[in-house]
């Protein structure tokens, strides 16, 4: 029957459709922010109908939620296969692992990781409600990179607090970290004299 070799071909059209889109929206999110996406912007720069984006995505807040939600994943995942290969390391030695994981998947490996940094606190409730559970499940394996290495402190706020601030530092390097004048060596290497031996 014709039928059956077709659909093979029209699932993986469709799939590469759905990747496209993904990547164009990880691009604008990034360069332009949540609200400034325009649906109707992005169908023209993949080369659909606007009306046909919506196969793929029936709004503008599941597209969005889907490209940060990989912007989590794909950070993680690198993290998760570096710490992997470094199985005997020192505590200190994973957690300045994942730290340079981390910026180098940021600055250079992923639109999604810095549309999510970027969008986050500007998308509507409804979709950071969404990425919840991604998000918790990230901070869930920091604070097991974080606790190994701090031990059991007396306060386990500590775990927190530590968390946030390297976090925070590395992700707010997407406003200001310039290649021509910055090295990912040189400010993993500047951020490890915070932490003590």
């Amino acid at each position: 029957m014709p039928e059956t070799p077709q659909k093979p071909r029209q699932k993986s059209k469709a799939a590469t459709a759905r990747q496209d889109i993904l990547a164009a929206a990880a691009s604008k999110m990034r360069r332009n922010g949540y609200a400034e996406m325009s649906l109707r912007d992005l169908a023209t720069e993949v080369g659909m109908k606007a009306g046909s984006l919506y196969y793929h995505f029936p709004s503008k807040d599941a597209l969005a939620t889907e490209v940060m939600r990989l912007g989590v994943e794909v950070v993680q995942q690198a993290v998760h296969e570096a710490l992997q290969a470094q199985s005997t390391a020192t505590a200190r030695d994973r957690l300045i692992t994942a730290m340079r994981v981390h910026l180098e998947t940021l600055l250079s490996a992923s639109d999604f990781s810095s549309a999510h940094i970027r969008c986050y606190p500007f998308a509507p409730e409804a979709v950071r409600a969404e990425l919840t559970e991604v998000r918790k499940d990230y901070d869930r394996d920091w604070n097991d990179i974080i606790s190994a290495y701090l031990g059991a402190p007396e306060d386990p706020a500590q775990i927190r607090h530590l968390r946030h601030t390297l976090l925070g530092a590395l992700n707010w390097s997407l406003e200001w970290f310039d290649p021509k004048r910055d090295s990912v060596e040189a400010y993993i290497t500047s951020l490890t004299r915070l932490l003590p031996e």
